[in-house]
């Protein structure tokens, strides 16, 4: 049996309207002690956010949370809970892992129209984990995989991510 301690992720930040889920794999250990999406400061994620919705990382917390609703968009991650020794998703220990209960989220924001993964990890863990499970259709969903917001993955530059996830949200170009 593994001593690792087993995390639990977080709620899902969504509501009726929500027309686009970002998904993430599991919070990393300064996001599960702040208990906040995305709290490391080197995340690229509320910069991003900042750029193409004005969910900027100065705005507290509630405040984002609260903009990415006012833009149809639902926040969450794959797993609910797992072992892990840090913040990498290589060191996810596989035989713990639980995943959320999509179908509830989906029958709860039934315009969900495209998924968004933050990062391969996400994707693979809903494709394996999560899809053949679910008893309901995805039907339409475009399900889209973008490069990760972790400091971690330092492959492409901030100007590369944003215009990725500017077009995968389908957001205008604006003078930012």
């Amino acid at each position: 049996m593994n001593s690792l301690p087993v995390l639990q992720s977080f709620p899902p930040v969504a509501n009726e309207n929500a027309r686009i889920l970002i998904l993430g794999s599991m919070p990393g250990a300064r996001s599960l002690e702040d208990r906040q999406y995305y709290a490391h400061p080197r995340n690229a994620f509320w910069r991003l956010m900042g750029d193409l919705i004005q969910a900027s990382g100065t705005m507290d917390y509630p405040a984002r949370l609260r903009q990415l609703q006012a833009h149809r968009i639902a926040l969450w991650d794959v797993l609910k809970s797992c072992q892990r020794s840090g913040s990498l998703d290589t060191a996810i220990v596989a035989e713990s892992i639980q995943v959320n209960d999509f179908e509830s989220l989906f029958n709860r924001c039934p315009k969900i129209e495209r998924i968004v993964f933050n990062g391969q990890k996400a994707e693979l863990l809903f494709k394996r984990r999560v899809l053949p499970g679910l008893r309901s259709s995805l039907g339409d969903i475009e399900c889209i995989r973008l490069p990760s917001t972790s400091p971690a993955h330092a492959a492409m530059s901030f100007e590369q991510k944003k215009a990725a996830w500017r077009q995968a949200l389908k957001l205008k170009q604006t003078g930012s």
